[in-house]
Order: C-alpha cells, then structure tokens, then sequence
C-alpha cells in the first residue's frame, strides 16, 4: 500500500521494474556538477566479461534490443525475471533500446553498467545480480535515468558523503518508520557497517543506495523500504507544519497530464462472450483524479453476470482509490479496512462510499481477482478486503507482501528513503498481509489465472 506525491513517484523504485520509469523525461535536468564531457562510445555485446552476471546483461540487452516478444519471453523464462513481457515490449518502444557505453563495475554475480537511449540522448545505469541461492535467478534488471546526456562520473560520492547518508538514514528511521525498536536496529546496522569500512567501495551512488536498501531489508524484511540515488540536485522540502500541504496549479495540472497519459492506469475493458466483465488495471491511481475513469469502467461492466478484475501486474497506490473501486462491488457501506499512523497514534477506517457515480455492480454477482507474484500493496489490500469479506474469489498467485504505507523523505541533495509509517489492519481479521502476502482461494500460475477463472465462471478466453 502506498501513498504517494504524484503517480509517477517511484516509491519501491529500487525493485526489478523500475526499469519501467527509465524515459527521456525521467530526469530531465542535467546535475549542476557534471562537467560537460563526451561520452564514450557503444560497446559491442562481446565486450561484455563472461561472467553468469556479464552473461545475463549480454542476454537481456540481445533480447531487449531486439524487440522480439518471443526472445524477450524466452530471457524472462531463463532467468526468471519477474519482468511481464508486454511491459517490456512497451518499455523497449518508448526508448528504442540502448547502446552500451560501459561496464563500471564487474564481479561474477554482480554487474553495473552505464548505457544510453539509442538513438536518444538520456543515459541511464543499471545493474544485475544473480543470487547465490534463493527463489529468484536474478534481481533486476534495475535502471535508473541520468538525463540527457549525463556522465557516469554524476553518479560519484565519497567517505563523508556515505557517512552522511547513513546518519541521516538512520535518524529518519528512528523518527518515522512504523516499528520503533526495528527502526533502530536498522540504523545500528548501518553504523556498524560503516565503521567497519563495508561500504568503502562503493563510489556509485546508485549502487551505494541498492546496499543500504538489501541492508535494511535483511533487518526490517519490508518490502517498501529503500533508499534511492537522483542524479539531479533535488532541492529541500518545506518545513513540514504537520498537515497536508496543498498542491500547487502547476502540481494539479502535471497530476493531470499523468492520468490522462496513462489513462489511470486502466489498460483493458472488455464484455466477453457469456456476459463476462474483464477488468484490468495496473495502479490504483489518486481517486480524485481518476473518480470518472472508474466510474465509465464500471458503468459499462455493471450488466454483465461476473466480474473478472485482473490485478496480475498492479503494484499498488492509493487507498482512497482502493475504497472507491470496491465501492461498486457492494450494495450497503461496508468496513474494508484501517491505516494506523505511528506519528500520531491514530487510527483511519476506510469504507465503501453511500453513492458513487455511475451504476454498481452490485454486491451479489460473483468477482474473481487474479494475482501475481507483482501484485503489491494497494493492490494487496483490495485482493485482502474483497477474501476476507468473502466479495470475491482470488485466483492466481501469492501476492508479494507489502502492507505497509510508504512516503519518501530527503536524506540530501541527491538521496532520497522511503520510510513505511504506518501499518495495514483489516477490521475482521486484525492482521496483515506484510511479509505473508494474499494467498489465493484458487492457486495457479499467474499465467494461467484469466482460463482458470472463465473456467469457474464458465465463460470462454477471448
């Protein structure tokens, strides 16, 4: 579950799909300290070391490059990325691949590279790690916008700036995050590291950021959490006054532009054949914005005799939006869940809404909600609210376990951490998901959900 600035913030940005957020606009304003300098020119693929991790980005940039679903599909098979394959055909449109321009840091399971739009001008790094052992073949890949333009050497930090960041990391922790004692075990950790002089190699920011992110992980094992490196200066926030600051006319209007680009997040619509509703949205975007959007979707479902709402590649966002989508699957107000704030010991219920515009579905034809492994947070919470209130039957896979609400917080002009401050309690259960996931009434791989459930239903695949 997350609450967020603006759509487009990358709250969990150091997980594999950030890569996703990597545009031409993603940092547009070139670092004040990067000199102005020629950039290198593109490697061949056979430049790479033959490491498994050399390999792996070998594969990945062939494959991306290409443009060709069925090698994309067959590199995700391989390595199991944990990347859709659509997403990245879209990803690979909008940038027309990259030229690799060098390998800045190699070890065998562990590689850092430096590559650029091609034929574009914004530079990106990014990285691949192979886990000795574990669940997954390979974390990442993991790519982070630069600018047009922008050097490698943009991303260089020293000794005080690393001692910098994990006392101010660590303070942020000990005033913010949901679980006092864990907050401070964390921050131990860190300072302990440093004196030992573990962090010493690392002169990446980037790469600096992904350590203390596995780092307060292995404490905390909370998804949300993560530090994160911008090239760009990000200026200071105002003092925080302990309310809401109003947004700007220029931040509405951005806010805006965002949902229209992306439609809110709603990428497919459909009547199938029997009378099925398929619904599929990868955000739960700022319910403001998007109340008309979900109440066209909804509208021109609410006739047919089941609902299928495909969650298998949404990661999350906005309670508010998560209560407003339920609101057209019940008849009566109903409690779905509650935020408690470790800030002021405070606890917010979220309900159904009494109206809603539009026409319901209605809260006694059947809704089936497919999951995946990246179905995450908000995402989460409504697959949690709909089983527990018995609305719904949840096919797919064990959703990934992020229960907590996250909120970036400047660490200085260039890092930035996502602090969870508060924690997930359904009214019923009194738990979580945090850590567990949603475990699904129908378990099949997330491939394989939409037949399973028009298998239940009894509709046909279109």
């Amino acid at each position: 579950m997350r609450r967020l600035a603006s759509r487009r913030s990358i709250a969990a940005g150091l997980l594999a799909t950030v890569m996703f957020a990597v545009s031409a606009g993603a940092q547009s304003a070139t670092p004040a300290s990067a000199p102005a300098v020629s950039l290198p020119a593109p490697l061949a693929l056979s430049a790479i070391p033959s490491t498994p991790a050399g390999d792996a980005l070998r594969e990945w940039l062939d494959a991306f490059n290409s443009g060709d679903s069925t090698r994309i599909a067959s590199f995700v098979r391989k390595y199991d990325a944990n990347l859709p394959v659509d997403a990245m055909l879209g990803f690979r449109r909008r940038t027309g691949g990259f030229d690799l321009l060098s390998i800045e840091r190699n070890e065998p399971r562990h590689i850092e590279f430096f590559v650029r739009e091609h034929g574009g001008t914004t530079t990106a790094v990014g990285s691949i790690e192979l886990p000795e052992s574990g669940t997954r073949k390979m974390i990442g890949p993991m790519l982070q916008a630069l600018g047009p333009n922008v050097p490698f050497t943009a991303l260089r930090i020293d000794a005080a700036q690393r001692a910098r960041v994990v006392a101010r990391a660590a303070a942020l922790l000990d005033s913010f995050y949901v679980f006092p004692d864990v907050a401070k075990r964390m921050g131990d950790t860190a300072r302990a590291r440093l004196k030992r002089g573990e962090y010493d190699r690392y002169d990446s920011g980037m790469s600096f950021a992904q350590r203390l992110t596995d780092d307060f992980a292995a404490v905390a094992h909370d998804k949300h959490l993560n530090v994160r490196y911008v090239a760009r200066v990000m200026p200071a926030p105002p003092p925080e006054t302990g309310k809401p600051r109003a947004p700007t006319a220029d931040e509405i209007a951005r806010d805006r532009r965002e949902a229209d680009e992306s439609n809110c997040s709603f990428e497919k619509i459909e009547r199938l054949e029997g009378n099925v509703g398929y619904l599929k949205f990868d955000g739960f975007d700022d319910a403001d914005l998007c109340a008309p959007t979900v109440a066209a979707a909804m509208t021109f479902l609410a006739g047919t005799r089941a609902m299928i709402i495909d969650l298998r590649q949404n990661g999350g966002g906005s309670p508010k939006m998560v209560a407003l989508v339920s609101s057209y699957l019940f008849d009566k107000r109903t409690h779905l869940n509650d935020l408690w704030t470790r800030s002021t010991n405070s606890t917010e219920e979220f309900w159904t809404s009494d109206s809603v515009a539009g026409r319901r579905f209605g809260g006694t034809k059947p809704v089936y909600v497919l999951t995946s492994a990246r179905t995450f947070s908000g995402a989460e919470e409504f697959s949690n609210n709909l089983k527990v209130l018995k609305r719904a039957t949840i096919v797919g896979e064990t959703t990934g376990g992020g229960a907590h609400p996250v909120r970036g917080r400047r660490i200085d002009e260039h890092f930035m951490i996502g602090v969870p401050f508060a924690r997930a309690i359904n009214p019923i259960t009194h738990t979580n998901w945090e850590g567990v996931g949603v475990e699904p009434d129908v378990k099949v791989p997330a491939s394989e959900a939409l037949s399973a459930a028009l298998k239940l239903v009894g509709g046909s695949r279109p």
